[in-house]
């Protein structure tokens, strides 16, 4: 049974992260919103609940690893890396600014970034190496790839899916933001994904479907991945694009397009965030 109160801990910390996502959108007027707001509960059950890391050193070698294969997503990775203490807070000023570490897509300058990614359908190649690698090493290191549900769209991903399958990587887990959008709008629209779920079954992968927004259901579903054996797992994270903003929610717009400074400031409103975040 998940602990409540860890459940609160972490929901209170998803508050914080979408203020920070805002916060830092509203400062370099440039960046995704939508997919880092979709992508934020999940995302906070990873890093505070079952990511095996030390913020103290990146380059641990007992570490997980994280791949976010939608690397568009960098204010939402971040705001992450800030709240678990790999970068100053203040640093999310200077996202998206000529010399900074933070930019529009992950790059390895940061601390706690594994992989620099931003071309989309490349992630999950990468993390089915990883996962390979710590096999064949003898290792328990555990590897998860974060992925829009667009990316299923390529054939790339398919490959990787394959082989994962293949393989059976049971250190592998991926994490799918299945928002339903992508920057052309609808992805049924756009090029049809469903019966997403069966499809991944039929390659070999254990299957398990959430409310990527319900922070009970992600730490449980992280807790069946470690537990699944003899086959890779991928989470399909059900969410809303922009999540936390009523008028982001569901726009495709809001994929790759930074809020106005007046808007952010509406947006931070809306979330109820502190006072000192419209300072900007």
């Amino acid at each position: 049974m998940v602990d409540q109160a860890e459940v609160k801990r972490l929901e209170e910390i998803a508050h914080r992260i979408r203020c920070d996502i805002i916060w830092t959108l509203a400062h370099a007027q440039s960046g995704h919103p939508g997919g880092s707001l979709s992508a934020t509960d999940f995302g906070v059950a990873l890093y505070f609940y079952a990511l095996n890391h030390k913020c103290e050193d990146a380059c641990w070698p007992e570490r997980d690893r994280v791949v976010f294969s939608k690397g568009h997503v960098s204010p939402l990775i971040f705001s992450l890396l800030a709240e678990c203490g790999y970068i100053p807070r203040e640093e999310l000023k200077t996202f998206r600014q000529i010399g900074s570490r933070l930019q529009g897509h992950p790059n390895l300058e940061c601390p706690g970034i594994e992989v620099g990614t931003g071309s989309l359908g490349q992630g999950l190649s990468i993390a089915v190496g990883m996962a390979v690698g710590f096999r064949m090493d003898g290792l328990p290191n555990r590897v998860y790839c974060i992925m829009g549900d667009g990316e299923n769209q390529e054939g790339s991903t398919w490959e990787a899916i394959m082989s994962a399958g293949h393989y059976r990587l049971d250190n592998l887990c991926v994490v799918l933001d299945s928002n339903g959008l992508q920057i052309d709008g609808w992805v049924e629209d756009v090029m049809g994904l469903q019966p997403l779920a069966d499809k991944w079954r039929a390659f070999r992968w254990n299957v398990i479907e959430i409310d990527g927004h319900d922070m009970a259901q992600c730490m449980d579903a992280f807790d069946r991945a470690k537990a699944a054996k003899g086959q890779p797992t991928v989470i399909i994270a059900n969410t809303v694009k922009g999540k936390g903003v009523s008028w982001m929610e569901n726009v495709a717009e809001w994929h790759g397009k930074a809020p106005k400074p007046d808007q952010c400031r509406d947006a931070l409103k809306e979330l109820a965030c502190p006072a000192e975040y419209l300072d900007f």
